[in-house]
């Protein structure tokens, strides 16, 4: 009997764990997707509203001479970027998955993407998201991204 109890213990703790963990997944999952909802829209607002207020932002690339490149970007420069997305212009950034790895606090998030702009590929790559869980909300406190506009599809083959 007390063999029976220890299983059944050990059984709902599991899947209690479980389902926190997947409670958490979907909560940073509607984290990324709300980020790119606003990107999609050019609501600098709701984008904002993912981002922690010491965010820190880089891209990375190879220029034409195949030296890679790092930038440093501003939240200031990337919520204006946003904002003064023209009306007419649609931005579609195609995740190509969502790779979601999270301990406590913090979550990882990995998507491959093609980006597409007025309906016209522009270019692909990878970004990698870092949040954080300030006491309840999940905010990205890291955003790199890998762009190139070649070789785009053996990044569709890893998928």
């Amino acid at each position: 009997m007390h063999k029976i109890i220890t299983y059944l213990v050990i059984l709902i703790f599991s899947v209690t764990i479980s389902a926190q963990q997947k409670s958490e997944e979907t909560a940073v999952k509607k984290v990324i997707e709300t980020f790119f909802e606003g990107l999609h829209k050019g609501d600098s607002t709701l984008l904002k509203s993912t981002l922690h207020k010491n965010i820190k932002i880089q891209t990375t690339s190879t220029n034409k001479e195949g030296v890679h490149i790092l930038k440093t970007d501003t939240k200031e420069k990337l919520l204006i970027s946003v904002a003064n997305k023209k009306l007419e212009d649609i931005y579609l950034e195609k995740l190509l998955s969502i790779d979601i790895k999270i301990d406590e606090n913090l979550a990882s998030v990995w998507t491959p993407y093609e980006f597409y702009f007025n309906g016209k590929f522009s270019h692909c790559g990878a970004n990698s998201f870092q949040l954080f869980n300030n006491n309840g909300n999940w905010e990205i406190i890291y955003l790199v991204d890998m762009r190139r506009r070649e070789n785009c599809k053996a990044l569709k083959e890893k998928k």
